[in-house]
């Protein structure tokens, strides 16, 4: 696309990498437009040379807002790196069921995953006053989770912390993060989103080990044979906890997926991801 419009169209371009785009396989190479003033020209009719026109910023939410950037996997294996993006995307569901806090989705946050950027760049390009990064470190049965949270229009940290822990302690360890957000910024909670925060999704470490695998093929790669895979962690996952909501709502997304898809011939697919849901919502309405 950027080939076809280069030389036809009177844009900027800034190149920025490649950038991994939900439901593509291949990175994809990732170019940002810049407007350019239009070129005024002298009395003798020379071109004027101008500066382009930088980006406009979008505005701010009437309520406080927040973006979770992807933390960073520090440990020693690679193959770890679902398990930090698993407890970014944790994280960034909690802080959404809070209705006092807009919160970008999960998708967009995304985008940043292995970038270097800005956080002034990054509050004006998503539109959100604070930032929440960190790292996470797993090493056995210990982990280690750094958390900073900076006010991206003036550059400024708010508070940081590093949380060495048991890996048994991790799902307190989330809540606690999520409540630091709470009490640093001065968040009103309803009783129920009080409720959300202390929830625990499932008290099994290894049902959410394989959650977190499901989700890393579900997002990785959109072919039949990475749903395929998610399928099989997610059931793994209520097979370990039979009362573990989400992993019966993921499964039935990876269902609709397949139908969306055409990739099964199953005239029950639909019933069975209806089933599916009704079960999470009994476990968890």
């Amino acid at each position: 696309m950027y080939d076809q419009v280069e030389n036809k169209l009177s844009l900027g371009y800034e190149y920025v990498g490649e950038q991994v785009v939900k439901n593509i396989a291949k990175p994809v190479r990732v170019y940002r437009v810049r407007l350019e003033a239009e070129a005024p020209t002298t009395e003798s009719g020379r071109e004027k040379v101008t500066s382009p026109l930088p980006p406009s910023a979008l505005p701010l939410p009437d309520k406080p807002s927040l973006i979770v950037l992807p933390f960073i996997n520090m440990s020693n294996d690679p193959e770890q790196e679902y398990f930090s993006d698993g407890i970014t995307e944790d994280i960034t569901t909690d802080l959404s069921r809070i209705s006092s806090l807009f919160v970008i989705s999960r998708n967009s946050a995304f985008t940043y995953k292995g970038r270097a950027a800005k956080a002034q760049d990054i509050s004006r390009e998503m539109g959100v006053r604070y930032i929440l990064e960190g790292s996470v470190r797993k090493a056995g049965e210990r982990i280690r989770i750094t958390a900073q949270l900076i006010d991206a229009t003036t550059d400024h940290h708010l508070w940081s912390e590093r949380y060495d822990r048991s890996l048994q302690d991790l799902f307190a360890l989330q809540d606690a993060i999520v409540q630091k957000i709470v009490t640093t910024l001065k968040l009103q909670l309803t009783l129920q989103e009080q409720g959300f925060i202390v929830r625990k999704h499932t008290n099994n470490l290894e049902a959410y080990d394989a959650f977190l695998r499901g989700l890393r093929y579900h997002w990785g790669d959109f072919t039949k044979e990475a749903i395929a895979r998610a399928q099989q962690m997610y059931e793994r996952a209520f097979a370990l906890d039979p009362q573990y909501a989400d992993a019966y709502v993921w499964l039935g997304w990876t269902y609709t997926m397949e139908w969306g898809a055409r990739w099964s011939t199953n005239p029950q697919i639909l019933e069975h991801t209806l089933a599916l849901a009704q079960k999470a919502i009994v476990l968890d309405n």
